[in-house]
Parts: C-alpha cells; sequence; structure tokens
C-alpha cells in the first residue's frame, strides 16, 4: 500500500495526499499528528470550529458560553505548513477512483483518508420526537436548549395558572448515562439555586426535574457502587429518577412514561446516538448504531487505504473489548491512523491499535462526581476536582482553559451562572392598529403573590 500510495504521487509530480473528514477529536488528533509529515493534508468539516462536546451540557444550562468551549480550526491548525482546512460537506466516497465527494467544490483525490465524522442524535425509529426533545451534539443544540430552559424560568415567573407554572417548571431528561445525568444535575442547580436568588416569585422548591433511565441503573458504564453513588448525589441536588422507564410518546407538552402523563415545559434527550452516513458512503453494513465495522487496524474491509475512527467506527482492540464512543478512543484512534501513515511511507507496519484507558469520569453537580480509575475508585469532591482539572486541560487552546477555569471559579464562589442569554424574539409581534391599542390600555397583567426566596 505505502508503494503504490507513493508511486502515484510521484507519477503525478506531487506528495501523497491525506484527506480527514471530520475536526471532532479524532480527525484533529491525526491532522497533528501528521506534522512535519512528508504528506499534505486536507481536514474537511462542514463547520469552521472545533467543539469540546464534554462540556456543551454546561453551555445549555447558561455555565459556559459557546466560545469558551469551541475553537477556530484554522487558528489551531495555523503553524502547521502541511495543511489545509476546508469548510464544505461531503456526499460520498468514490472508493474506485479514491476520491471524496463534496457538496461546493470538486472531488478531491486521496491516497489516505480518515474518516472521523462522529455520531448524531438518535430516536429509535421516533424521529418525530426531535421537535420536542432536543439533543445535545451541536453548538445550535445547546443554545436552543439554553433558549427553553430560561424561557420557561421566566414565563414562570408572571404564569399565573397553577397548573401551567408546575409544567413550565418541570425538567424532563431522558436518558441516564453521563449526558443525561450531567444535564439533569446543571438544571437542578440551574432551577434551585442560581435564579432563585435572581427571580422573586420562584423559590428553590418550585421546580422539578425528572431523569428518566431505560436500564436498571444511572451509568451503566460505572461500576454498580459508582452508579448508586452518583443516584444518591444527584437525588440530593433534588433530581426525581425513574430507572426501567418506558417512554412511549413525547409532545410538546411533555411525556408520556409507563402509562402516566408529565406535563413538562422542556423535554431533552440523551438516551441514544446515531453514526454518521459513513456506513453508506462506504457501501458496508454497519452495526446497531450505523457505525463501521472495522478492525485492530482501524481499516473497513478490504480497504488498507481508509481509517474509520471515533464515534463512526464499531471497534474491537487487541484485548477483545468493544471501546466506547468516548473523547480519548477517538483521539488515540486519530493518532494511531497517523502514525500507521508515516510508518507506512517508510515501508514499515504498526502493531494493532490498543486503547489504553485512564479511566472514566462523570460528574453529578457541584462538589459532585465520581471517577473509576480500575483499582481506584474516587467519589465526591476530590472526584469533582479531578474532573475540573481532566476537562480543563483537555480543552484545545490556553484562551479556553483560562475562560473556563475562571468562569467555573466564578461560579463555585458566587453561585451564579454568567450565560443566561436568552436570544431572538420572546413572544410574536402584535400588530399595531388604532383598535387594537385601546384594548392594550385596558388589560391588566396579573403576578402570582411575591415570594421570597429562600
Amino acid at each position: 500500500m505505502a508503494g503504490e500510495a507513493s508511486d502515484r504521487a510521484a507519477s503525478a509530480g506531487r506528495r501523497p495526499h491525506v484527506v480527514i473528514v471530520g475536526g471532532g477529536f479524532g480527525g484533529l488528533a491525526a491532522a497533528k499528528a501528521l506534522a512535519g509529515a512528508p504528506v499534505d493534508v486536507t481536514l474537511i468539516d462542514k463547520r469552521n470550529h472545533h467543539l469540546f462536546q464534554p462540556l456543551l451540557y454546561q453551555v445549555a444550562t447558561a455555565g459556559l458560553s459557546p466560545a469558551d468551549i469551541a475553537g477556530s480550526i484554522r487558528a489551531i491548525l495555523a503553524r502547521q505548513a502541511n495543511v489545509r482546512v476546508l469548510l464544505d460537506r461531503v456526499y460520498g466516497i468514490d472508493q474506485q477512483s479514491r476520491q471524496v465527494i463534496l457538496g461546493d467544490g470538486e472531488p478531491i483525490a486521496y491516497d489516505w483518508l480518515i474518516i472521523a465524522t462522529g455520531a448524531t442524535h438518535s430516536y429509535f425509529g421516533r424521529e418525530d420526537w426531535a421537535p420536542f426533545a432536543p439533543g445535545v451534539k451541536t453548538i445550535d443544540d445547546a443554545t436552543a436548549i439554553r433558549r427553553r430552559v430560561l424561557l420557561a424560568l421566566e414565563r414562570a415567573e408572571t404564569e399565573t395558572d397553577e397548573d401551567k407554572r408546575k409544567a413550565l417548571l418541570t425538567f424532563v431528561v431522558i436518558g441516564g448515562g453521563p449526558t443525561g445525568v450531567e444535564m439533569a444535575g446543571a438544571i437542578a442547580e440551574l432551577s434551585r439555586q442560581s435564579v432563585s436568588m435572581d427571580f422573586r416569585h420562584i423559590t428553590p422548591h418550585c421546580s422539578r426535574i425528572v431523569l428518566l433511565q431505560r436500564g436498571d441503573r444511572l451509568l451503566p458504564s460505572f461500576p454498580p457502587t459508582l452508579s448508586a453513588k452518583a443516584r444518591k448525589g444527584i437525588e440530593e441536588l433534588g433530581v426525581e429518577v425513574r430507572l426501567e422507564a418506558n417512554v412511549t410518546d413525547i409532545d410538546a407538552g411533555g411525556v408520556i412514561v409507563d402509562g402516566e402523563r408529565i406535563d413538562a415545559g422542556t423535554t431533552i434527550w440523551a438516551a441514544g446516538v446515531m453514526a454518521s452516513r459513513a456506513a453508506q458512503w462506504l457501501d458496508c453494513a454497519g452495526d446497531h448504531a450505523g457505525r463501521v465495522p472495522v478492525g485492530t487496524d482501524l481499516h473497513p474491509a478490504g480497504d488498507p487505504a481508509i481509517f474509520v475512527i471515533g464515534d463512526t467506527a464499531a471497534c474491537i482492540d487487541a484485548t477483545g473489548r468493544a471501546l466506547p464512543g468516548v473523547a480519548p478512543v477517538a483521539k488515540q484512534q486519530g493518532e494511531h491512523a497517523a502514525r500507521a501513515i508515516r510508518a507506512a511511507l517508510k515501508g514499515r507496519t504498526l502493531p494493532p491499535f490498543r486503547y489504553r484507558d485512564w479511566g472514566n469520569m462523570a460528574t453529578i453537580g457541584r462538589s459532585r462526581a465520581i471517577a473509576d480509575f480500575g483499582r481506584l475508585r474516587v467519589t465526591g469532591h476530590t472526584a469533582w476536582l479531578l474532573w475540573c482539572v481532566a476537562h480543563i486541560w483537555f480543552l484545545t487552546g490556553h484562551r479556553n482553559r483560562i475562560s473556563v477555569g475562571i468562569s467555573w471559579l466564578w461560579s463555585y464562589l458566587t453561585y451564579q451562572r454568567g450565560a443566561r442569554l436568552i436570544t431572538g424574539d420572546v413572544a410574536p409581534d402584535l400588530p399595531a392598529t388604532r383598535e387594537l391599542a385601546p384594548a392594550l390600555r385596558r388589560k391588566r397583567v396579573e403576578v402570582p403573590e411575591f415570594i421570597p426566596a429562600k
């Protein structure tokens, strides 16, 4: 393969060309690992920024601003002379001619291709639920959820109908994995601690947060003892946990779970993911989540010129275990793909990919977290500090690390969240007519009796 790629490039009077599709953790790690290599690299992404997805839930709950967890891909790779960045959408891959089909530009030829396109939400065949229960995968998703949460609080402040007010202050999170648990804990802190100091008719006990998990415990990727501690910690924040919960319907007004309707102003989906369309591009059968099956060399069957990594790949490592869809896996696979290309240029091959698991962490809320490092398991304040340090360390860019560190310190000391912005119109425009004006003047607005925050 190395000789074929080099000969093809030499005959065309150019260096071997590596195309990376996706600027997430895996794609960016591969591009950085090819710095200084005798290849030309093209990184293609439909967005111009790299996003630190593990902290998206904090944007959705007004803890951080979008710019705190995102950075321009061009700026990140600006010092790497052998890399160019294209803002475009990929529509297909022609394996016979070794070309990537783009939406706006001409097809791009490759000698090696790294597919790192990530995953999106999966509603398990109920795509009609998506408008009512958005997930959190992009900045647009996070800011849309932030708008929903904050608007619900604002409207509850002036709502006089008790049933409508209760519904506005009810938040349902579907999915008990790390994203769901972290989201529910953050909403509990926002609605019960932060905003109760600013609103006059919302006390810490007005809000109801419901976390629905279809399985028999939260955080199933953690040991049962840590899952139990996580449940205890999140319930202490006031979150109502329902295990073995079967959601049968979702609409604009709430959810139906196990035959019971829960009226909710905000419903958030954190229950499942579906890989990108890479399996269709490669004309292969994906697994149950649409991921491309790859071997320990990260190649799909029969094509050593292509690497599939991260959430796009269904990979079993050299020890025989299925790898989780987490950022460390994607980063290590991206680095492995880059090393494999470097080795191929020298006529060598690499040993199979082996994932180095440095541990698993999840935060529940303020000073609450769990961490699993194999034989060492940590909970409480110590685990929370470790979680904070690890996430700040893996952010891209010193500016983001400093900004997030300062924001977290400020929130910890003051219980305040600094990104509580509602963008866009909050009410429909009214026609400015003479007939409407007297009615508006006569209209009286009643607000609930003042309840001092406790």
